[in-house]
């Protein structure tokens, strides 16, 4: 028999807006532990982390419980997949080599039990904004990123969880918007349109947006935005056969 295959994405974990921080570190900790027997593979989708950024010789303070847990989880060899998102995505070896994790920095396409996945975070796709494209291009810029890492990293982590806090701040109750509908949710009409060109793609797997969405696109390719776990504590499974949409409850799981 098989065994399954997790995804889940946006934990922020640290953030400074969110007030339960520890409380949520510890239950997606005791998730983690709750299927480490069941999982061949673990993908977690992007801004697992509310701000992340190596130096040379200091990574950020904190995840202890989180970083822990996902090294047993390797150790015990199942795979982790880690998608840097738009909170994240200053990692340069920490996350590989201490804790097993395999990295991704751009959308991938993978066969999973015979079934084809295009798996993103999904920021900035089929997302018209100037402002957010600009800003991705300066994170991702190698020599901005070198002028943030010579930053004092006292200064540079205090510079980068107070721009998160802000950024979440911005949203009612720290919340994203509900919902938007086939013909304004950006990560829709970019599925739509990628369709067109790749259309044996079995399933589309998204985080980014903070909304629990499953969508039939055609009668082959279906749709996932998979929440977060800071309100929602949701992820998707797939079996080998089924993929669904899940709720994390202490103590165990319902659709």
């Amino acid at each position: 028999m098989a065994k399954n295959v997790y995804f889940l994405s946006d934990a922020h974990l640290g953030s400074l807006a969110i007030p339960h921080k520890r409380t949520q570190e510890r239950r997606l900790v005791r998730f983690l532990d709750s299927i480490k027997n069941k999982a061949a593979a673990i993908y977690l989708l992007g801004d697992m982390f509310d701000f992340w950024n190596e130096y040379r010789y200091v990574v950020p303070k904190g995840y202890t419980r989180f970083l822990g847990k996902i090294s047993e989880l390797t150790d015990m060899g199942v795979e982790v997949h880690f998608f840097t998102g738009n909170h994240d995505l200053w990692t340069y070896g920490y996350l590989e080599e201490e804790c097993g994790m395999i990295v991704h920095r751009k959308p991938i396409t993978t066969e999973i039990y015979g079934k084809l996945f295009f798996i993103a975070h999904g920021d900035g796709l089929g997302d018209p904004d100037k402002k957010f494209k600009f800003l991705k291009w300066m994170f991702h810029n190698r020599t901005c990123q070198r002028l943030l890492n010579a930053i004092h990293p006292r200064w540079g982590m205090w510079l980068g969880l107070n721009w998160a806090k802000h950024s979440r701040l911005k949203h009612a109750d720290g919340k994203e918007p509900p919902y938007m509908g086939e013909n304004r949710e950006h990560l829709v009409l970019f599925t739509k349109e990628y369709i067109k060109n790749h259309p044996n793609i079995d399933y589309f797997i998204y985080g980014h947006r903070h909304i629990e969405l499953d969508l039939m696109l055609s009668r082959k390719s279906r749709m996932m935005i998979i929440g977060d776990w800071i309100w929602q504590f949701t992820y998707v499974v797939y079996d080998g056969e089924h993929i669904f949409l899940e709720e994390y409850v202490e103590g165990e799981s319902r659709p």
